[in-house]
């Protein structure tokens, strides 16, 4: 089962280790990829690349994944708002935007899962 909206198109994305996805609607784009079976730093990679896409912009990004990746959530400041949620195959969604009126801005060239 795709968690991935079926008329998505597929995408280049420097840095990413999966597949990335495209929906562009009303002038916004919801970028797409799915690190479910993936493990670490797969998650995390793919998320920076994801959020570098989105960085200043009005548009989403959306990680589905096996679990809540709460080391990437450690790494982001006020700059970055996530909503999770799980779904019925025990996966989670992850949605990501930009807050413009942020007073921190989160470091999308840190990659890496250790200290």
């Amino acid at each position: 089962m795709s968690h991935i909206p079926n008329e998505t198109e597929k995408i280049v994305v420097d840095g990413a280790t999966v597949d990335f996805y495209k929906l562009q609607k009303d002038g916004e784009s919801t970028y797409y990829f799915d690190t479910s079976k993936e493990g670490p730093p797969h998650p995390m990679v793919n998320a920076m690349a994801g959020l570098a896409l989105i960085k200043g912009t009005n548009d989403t990004l959306v990680m589905i994944n096996h679990k809540a990746p709460g080391g990437l959530f450690a790494k982001l400041e006020d700059d970055v708002k996530y909503d999770i949620q799980e779904l019925d195959d025990g996966l989670v969604k992850v949605v990501f935007s930009y807050n413009k009126d942020a007073a921190s801005e989160s470091d999308l060239t840190q990659t890496s899962c250790g200290g």
